[in-house]
């Protein structure tokens, strides 16, 4: 064991430097920084010339020195020098009513900064690769450690939240690793150890725990008692609409257990409304006051007559489930002291749900405890003999058990067993040598007298805290087989490559574009939908919808239910778009959409009857159309409360466009433009575009932004703002047009976006862009942009279509290539 520790310190602490030999990247990588590389001469006189009058000194316009370029070109003002680049390539700088600049000039200084520019870049990308040396995220070490050991217990949780670059965790430059990383990651391997272990040495009987509830059984177990149980009503239990906080908490299906469990549930409604059923939510959690966190299971739309639901979900030792109605729009009861009493709810003549039966049944995702104990011995023989009074809990060592795995050769085994298992973790073939060092350790531990399982586990903790598994193995250049499949395996399931990929890296096929497309059909049809989910969670920041809440006294219709109905309907919506190969303008502007009863009723959308999600034709008087206009964007860019144009306009531009927003300059953020007389939003951010530090973002930021103020921050339209603070009374009028600087402008939000749509190629980009910055580490850098434009433009046949570009991006020279 102390071997093995001693093996494992240098392992992390190459982690922690970032950079490790198994790289075997040149001497080169890790030298002295480059010095800035000098600025052509026609290139500093292009400035000097246009630039300087308005752009020298601590007073320069927008708070841009030109001078401080005259030092060169280096990495710590690359993007400085990209803006100029892209102003002037715009025709935004030198502005035109201040230019004598012939266009045979501003031609001449794009050709020339950009050629500068692209060179630099790509002898930089030469030496250390486009990406630099990134790290499994935390969704991704959690998938990785439950295929390598065959386990399904989420461990991403248990790891600190990581920061995002570009919108993506998967970026390399923002994946720094703490000490205090470095122990979780530890905890974490132990975690997935110990499971692995325990379901291999004692195994589940999971038959066993199969509990079918009557309504009697999840009812409360003392009619007398005022308490937040259901109560039973003509045989079944009945839980009635109402605010009070964990009702319809079930006792009953406490989890003994952590673990995967499905849910059967039936119920019907009481005292339904005529025009729709009594919508549920069923959630998870411990369901008192001193652990108040829910956890989303489902929802469900219960009618007169009993209907079956399934739902799975984790639940944690000590959690229950928490079935309730729990519309909004419902009429709710009151209930005195916190606690309900039988008998109190029907006659206030509210709706509820009666549950007739409940069926409990833990389950296992993955493997099975036979392929786990494989995983672990392969066919070495396990046996286990409990002493008297033997505790099954805790590590081998630590219970009152013998575990002995029967071996004629251990060291033979040894070897053969942590070479099959680097194999899986490393995800690439494994030379014996590479590996020597960890099983000499495990070795000379079995010889030191430590039990052969025991001296097992503490190797394969080893290898789970290698770099080689908590790195992707890129070496700068382009990539070799092996690398291409875990970076497309990652890319499009979050998880490791599995046997087909990994057997096609062994023949060397990758590297063929036509291999590499049916790789990427063949496993969009499996995980299509995880794809979607991991991919929007960051892009779209729908893993961010839960940061705010609507006002519950100015949004009364909203509740978790609307929450998670648009959750599933922009989820579903992309989806649909992937499997279709639909254009991405529908991003902006789409026929259709998928709805459920209660979203539907939520946005005024007639027609649409029960749980079950339907694609509906939209028509002009229902204002939606696209991902910019459902719920669960504009939910997410707001903050509860009210709107602002610059949020939802730098989101929009920079998400969906394909405009960047470069930061305000560093002097900008302690001086704000004259305000004073201002009382509309409109009225504060035209002083801005007075403001000449501003107005060279706001013209791109204003227009999305006022574009989507009939939209309020729950996601419902609206015609006019509030009176104002809670108030729910009718203020003024809302005016979502603009007027851009060339003198065009738009009316609404169906001329915005027919604006936008004159540009669809630029959608596309965008998304592209964002698929090579979530699957590759890094985000298109200035000289990758030509290779960007190549795949934008091999998928206009399509009309830019979302799988044709998923595809290009793929087997693009940008994501085969470090």
């Amino acid at each position: 064991m102390r071997t093995l520790t001693r093996l494992l310190l240098p392992c992390v602490l190459l982690v922690g430097s970032g950079t490790f030999s198994a790289f075997a990247e040149d001497e080169e990588t890790h030298g002295e920084v480059p010095r800035a590389v000098e600025v052509p001469e026609a290139i500093r006189e292009f400035l000097q010339f246009n630039c300087l009058d308005c752009h020298e000194g601590e007073y320069a316009e927008a708070g841009f020195d030109v001078t401080s370029l005259e030092a060169g070109l280096g990495e710590e003002n690359l993007d400085r020098w990209v803006r100029v680049f892209d102003r002037v390539h715009d025709g935004e700088m030198p502005p035109p009513d201040a230019s004598t600049l012939e266009p045979e000039e501003t031609a001449a200084f794009v050709r020339q900064s950009g050629d500068w520019l692209r060179a630099y870049q790509r002898r930089q990308q030469q030496r250390l690769g486009r990406v630099r040396a990134r790290r499994l995220t935390n969704l991704q070490l959690e998938r990785s450690l439950q295929h390598v050991l065959g386990i399904d217990v989420p461990l991403s949780r248990e790891l600190p939240d990581e920061p995002r670059s570009d919108g993506f965790t998967t970026v390399a430059e923002a994946q720094s690793v703490s000490h205090f990383q470095l122990q979780q990651h530890l905890d974490v391997v132990d975690m997935a150890l110990e499971e692995a272990f325990r379901r291999a040495i004692d195994g589940d009987d999971l038959a066993s725990q199969r509990r079918e509830m009557s309504a009697q059984d999840v009812a409360r177990t003392n009619p007398r008692r005022r308490t937040r149980e259901p109560e039973m009503l003509d045989g079944a239990a009945v839980v009635w609409s109402s605010g009070l906080s964990f009702y319809g908490r079930l006792p009953a299906t406490t989890a003994k257990q952590s673990g995967w469990y499905r849910f059967e549930v039936e119920a019907s409604a009481l005292k339904k409304p005529d025009d729709h059923g009594v919508w549920c939510s069923v959630r998870s959690g411990r369901c008192v006051s001193s652990a108040p966190l829910y956890e989303w299971v489902g929802m469900f739309a219960a009618q007169n007559e009993p209907q079956r639901w399934t739902f799975e979900t984790w639940l944690d030792q000590g959690q229950m489930l928490e079935i309730r109605p729990n519309d909004r729009t419902l009429k709710q009861a009151r209930f005195a002291g916190g606690q309900v009493g039988t008998g109190e709810g029907e006659p206030q003549n509210v709706p509820g749900v009666a549950l007739h039966e409940v069926v409990m049944q833990r389950f296992h995702r993955g493997a099975d405890d036979d392929a786990i104990r494989r995983i672990l011995f392969d066919d070495l023989p396990l046996e286990v003999s409990a002493k008297p009074n033997a505790k099954r809990r805790g590590r081998a060592a630590d219970r009152d058990v013998e575990v002995i795995l029967d071996s004629d050769d251990p060291a033979a085994d040894i070897a053969r067993l942590m070479h099959r298992f680097a194999g899986r973790a490393f995800r690439r073939p494994v030379a014996p040598a590479s590996i020597a060092h960890y099983v000499d350790a495990t070795t000379q531990a079995v010889e030191d007298g430590q039990p052969l399982v025991e001296a097992l586990r503490d190797g394969y903790r080893a290898l789970l805290c290698s770099p080689r598994f908590m790195y992707y193995y890129e070496p700068p250049g382009e990539l070799d087989d092996a690398a291409i499949a875990t970076r497309l395996s990652y890319f499009l399931t979050g998880g490791p490559p599995d046997a087909v990929l990994l057997q096609l890296a062994a023949e060397d096929r990758l590297s063929d574009a036509d291999v590499l497309e049916q790789q990427v059909e063949r496993l969009l049809e499996q995980h299509d939908s995880r794809f979607i989910r991991d991919f929007a969670n960051q892009w779209l920041d729908l893993s961010e919808i839960n940061f705010t809440e609507p006002d519950r006294r100015l949004f009364r219709r909203f509740d978790i239910l609307v929450q998670q109905s648009m959750l599933a309907e922009t989820e579903m919506f992309l989806t649909d778009m992937l499997r279709r190969d639909a254009s991405t303008a529908q991003l902006i502007d789409s026929p259709h959409t998928f709805l459920n009863e209660r979203l539907a009723r939520y946005y005024g959308i007639d027609g649409v009857t029960g749980d079950r999600w339907q694609r509906v034709e939209l028509r002009p008087e229902d204002h939606r159309g696209g991902v910019l206009t459902q719920g669960a964007i504009l939910k997410i860019t707001a903050n509860g409360t009210n709107t602002s144009p610059v949020i939802r306009g730098v989101w929009v531009s920079e998400r969906l466009l394909g405009v960047p927003i470069a930061p305000p300059p560093e002097s900008i953020p302690a001086i704000e433009p004259d305000t004073r007389g201002a009382t509309t939003i409109r009225q504060l951010l035209e002083k801005h575009l007075s403001d000449d530090s501003c107005a060279s973002c706001h013209v791109k930021i204003d227009p999305p932004g006022f574009a989507l103020e009939n939209y309020d921050p729950a996601g419902q339209w609206r015609t006019h703002y509030r009176r104002g603070g809670r108030s729910n009374k009718q203020g003024a009028k809302i005016d979502p047009g603009y007027e851009w600087p060339d003198g065009t402008s738009f009316a609404d939000i169906n001329q915005f976006r027919q604006r936008v749509l004159e540009d669809r190629r630029r959608i596309a980009a965008n998304v592209a862009e964002k698929m090579i910055a979530y699957g590759t580490g890094a985000p298109a850098s200035f000289a990758d942009r030509p290779a960007l434009e190549q795949i934008v433009a091999s998928t206009q046949e399509s009309d830019y279509g979302f799988r044709s570009l998923l595809k290009a991006v793929v087997t693009s020279e940008l994501f085969r290539r470090k």
